[in-house]
């Protein structure tokens, strides 16, 4: 089947109605087996009131009491609706899950409203898309049936083999299957399934690789469709090849995503500073079959040495950006005040010529030299003749850091771990703060470069279409939870970690990590700063972004081979700056500049025709930004899987060991420790403390024993023994190595004789 039942939904309107052929060409539904899928599946929906069918054509009914979800479902069989308006999670118990799987986006109502300690509770009515079209398990005989177990204990059920593929029985202990689900249950039929192939446990890190990309159904789905090129227009465009222009390249793969040039001039007050996009979304139309297998593919994703692009390959070795090499490109001109501010700006077509690109050594070998240095470092050898354009850069991203972070945003130093194979895996680029923070950089270094630039680009986009009130697609971050931040520091407040608060009593997400940046505990307690913050997601109506320091609105379009969502609004910018109408009538003399801030305020007329905008209407009111967010998290996830395999493969040849680590959460159940070199986490259960009865204090996020006193609070160094690695779980199971009585008396006699003074009436027996 080609097509699922949020497809189906996403073509229909509750306003107008669509003929049937309608739907089927908008589904891309030419075979008659699946014009058949398609009448069952509309019936389906009509008793269940979702859709109505009359003479003039298929219409959405309107269903208030359904809501719209993404299930996630825990090992020990909770399961929870997490809303797409962000609302308080639904509690779905197991028989009212229908079918449903961890993961899929399904219906929901709700059967009874929450309490005040307790989620609202509720039924799954749909399951708009199953996110689990092939898994990982284990092949077993359960009585007479040959079944596939998951090995993602999440999904709470097994799938039924044919007998053919008892074959695999054997290498339960050496290989895991991937299995392709052939039929999902339905009533009393059990889900069913074949073995699609044999994967290796020990395989290596393509091996491992492979597992992660089945585990987050982000397997290789075939090449792009066949795409023919569009020629750049050459009416109206910007001669900037003589303007000196810089690529920073955050990634050292060869087939990394093509990034934006940068060009600098100093002004009377202030900076003039461009930012040159490649010019990708002139080059193929919106909403053709590549542009809609783009839209599926939703981002690039770094696989180490390696990445799979968003782009074609022909798109993107025609749009990239090559030093001395003249290109296509579409810039915006940003006026900065002395202080970072913004302006004035205004958007062009334009062609460029970069001078080079720069890389992480060239920008730390011009942080190194001295500045009356006779010699040039070897690094810099290809710049020895726009050096002055460098350090002017430098000096401009130092300002915009600053003014960013003064308006809220956040800088934490939480950098990933060195380890190999994962290469641009674990490299920062411009768009590295999905999840509410940025990792801090030095202010000579390719990202920090782009990232400054980049975010004051999309700041621009976003308040000028904001103003023109054209559709697009922005990024919103909301502001954290005071609250959530107020416990952290609490909690640090409580360990004697100095700390100034506001007058209200209240502190700032930023204040905090500034003030932990400062301490031999800093790394474990920004940590806990991250775990409150809420991730940036995009959205089909402007709204205020605390990451980017803008109360507004920031619409991304400048790394157009990273995310869809950026083509999307640069297909949109050049519409408008190519087809805009400057003017009511023709018959008018004066014009307005719509690729400007000057623009704001003088016009009232539509700027696009019907025609024009239908592409970018349909494609917001079809449930694009949803699937882009879903898109997104999957990514994320796979990502962070990723870095705890690798992790986890580092353990593993080291169990029996003892290892120095810090303590990075404590918990009712035990501790968790951070052992380097590669920050792995793993977890002390609270049952293999044998010295002592511990009691769990969360206040100040600690274990007291209740004779010894010993403690083992967040922060704490501690010698561990690495027990068992579950490599595919990311699991590690640590015991603590206990010091000596008389050492371990002295080291915490002074912290003990506070914390005897002030222990919480929350303190429970373990």
């Amino acid at each position: 089947m080609k097509f699922t039942v949020a497809d189906l939904l996403d073509q229909l309107s509750t306003s107008d109605n669509l003929a049937p052929a309608q739907l089927e060409k908008a589904l891309g539904l030419t075979d008659a087996d699946d014009q058949r899928k398609l009448r069952i599946g509309l019936a389906a929906l009509e008793r269940l009131a979702l859709v109505e069918q009359g003479e003039e054509g298929l219409r959405r009914c309107e269903s208030p009491d359904l809501i719209p979800a993404r299930l996630r479902c825990s090992s020990k069989g909770f399961c929870f609706a997490l809303r797409d308006d962000a609302g308080e999670d639904i509690y779905i118990r197991d028989h009212q899950l229908n079918h449903a799987w961890n993961g899929d986006r399904v219906l929901v109502r709700i059967t009874r409203e929450g309490g005040r300690r307790r989620s609202p509770e509720g039924s799954v009515q749909c399951i708009l898309q199953r996110h689990t079209t092939r898994m990982l398990g284990h092949v077993e005989r359960q009585g007479e049936r040959l079944v596939a177990v998951p090995l993602d204990d999440r999904l709470l059920t097994t799938v039924t083999l044919p007998e053919t593929d008892a074959t695999h029985l054997e290498q339960r202990d050496s290989h895991v299957v991937e299995v392709e689900i052939d039929r999902f249950p339905v009533a009393q039929f059990a889900p069913e399934g074949h073995v699609a192939r044999s994967l290796p446990l020990n395989g290596g890190d393509d091996a491992d690789l492979e597992l992660l990309l089945v585990k987050h159904q982000l397997q290789d789905d075939g090449s792009a469709p066949r795409l023919t090129l569009k020629a750049p227009v050459e009416k109206g465009r910007e001669d900037y090849t003589g303007l000196p222009s810089l690529i920073p390249r955050p990634w050292v793969a060869a087939d990394a995503p093509a990034v934006p040039a940068l060009s600098l001039e100093a002004r009377d007050t202030g900076w003039r500073l461009w930012v040159h996009a490649p010019a990708i979304a002139e080059r193929l139309g919106l909403a053709t079959a590549v542009d809609t297998w783009m839209r599926e593919q939703g981002e690039a994703l770094p696989l180490g040495k390696r990445w799979r692009p968003l782009l074609p390959q022909s798109l993107t070795k025609a749009c990239a950006f090559s030093p001395g090499i003249e290109q296509a490109a579409l810039s915006v001109v940003l006026d900065l005040g002395p202080d970072g501010e913004l302006e004035h700006y205004r958007f062009q077509l334009s062609r460029v010529r970069p001078l080079a690109t720069l890389d992480q050594a060239a920008l730390e070998a011009l942080t190194d030299r001295k500045p009356k240095g006779r010699t040039l470092p070897a690094a810099l050898k290809n710049h020895k003749g726009h050096l002055e354009l460098l350090e002017r850069l430098v000096e401009v991203t130092a300002v915009l850091r600053q003014r960013r972070l003064a308006a809220g945003s956040l800088d934490l130093d939480v950098p990933p771990p060195p380890l190999e194979g994962l290469g641009d895996a674990l490299r920062t680029g411009p768009d590295a703060g999905r999840e509410g923070w940025w990792l801090a950089l030095p202010d000579a270094h390719p990202a920090a470069l782009l990232r400054e630039a980049v975010l004051v680009a999309h700041r621009a986009l976003g308040h000028h279409l904001a103003a023109l009130g054209l559709p697009a697609i922005y990024a919103v971050n909301p502001p954290p939870d005071p609250a959530a931040i107020n416990e952290v520091a609490k909690a640090a407040l409580a360990l004697d970690i100095p700390l100034e608060l506001s007058s209200d009593g209240n502190a700032s997400a930023a204040e905090l990590a500034a003030a932990f940046a400062h301490t031999d505990r800093g790394r474990v307690w920004q940590q806990q700063i991250r775990d409150t913050l809420s991730n940036t997601q995009l959205s089909d109506g402007p709204g205020a972004h605390a990451l980017a320091g803008d109360p507004i609105a920031v619409a991304p379009w400048t790394c157009p081979s990273l995310h869809y969502a950026d083509l999307f609004n640069q297909h949109l910018l050049v519409t408008l700056l190519t087809e805009g109408k400057d003017r009511p009538t023709v018959r008018h003399k004066t014009s307005v500049d719509l690729a400007s801030d000057a623009s704001h305020g003088a016009i009232d007329w539509p700027l696009l025709t019907p025609t024009q905008l239908a592409p970018f209407e349909d494609s917001l009111r079809h449930g694009l930004v949803l699937r882009l967010n879903g898109r997104r998290l999957v990514v994320a996830e796979f990502q962070a899987d990723r870095l705890a395999m690798a992790q986890a493969r580092w353990a593993e040849p080291r169990v029996g060991q003892t290892l120095q680590g810090v303590i990075s959460g404590v918990q009712s159940y035990g501790f968790f420790v951070e052992v380097p070199p590669s920050m792995v986490e793993g977890l002390v259960h609270v049952s293999s403390l044998k010295d002592d009865w511990y009691e769990y204090r969360s206040r100040q996020s600690q274990l007291v024993g209740r004779k010894s006193r010993r403690t083992y609070m967040v922060g704490d160094p501690v010698g561990v023994v690495i027990e068992k690695v579950d490599v595919l779980r990311h699991q590690i199971d640590l015991s603590v190595v206990v010091p000596e009585e008389g050492a371990a008396m002295e080291a915490h006699d002074s912290r003990d004789a506070a914390d005897a003074d002030g222990a919480d009436a929350d303190g429970a027996s373990l």
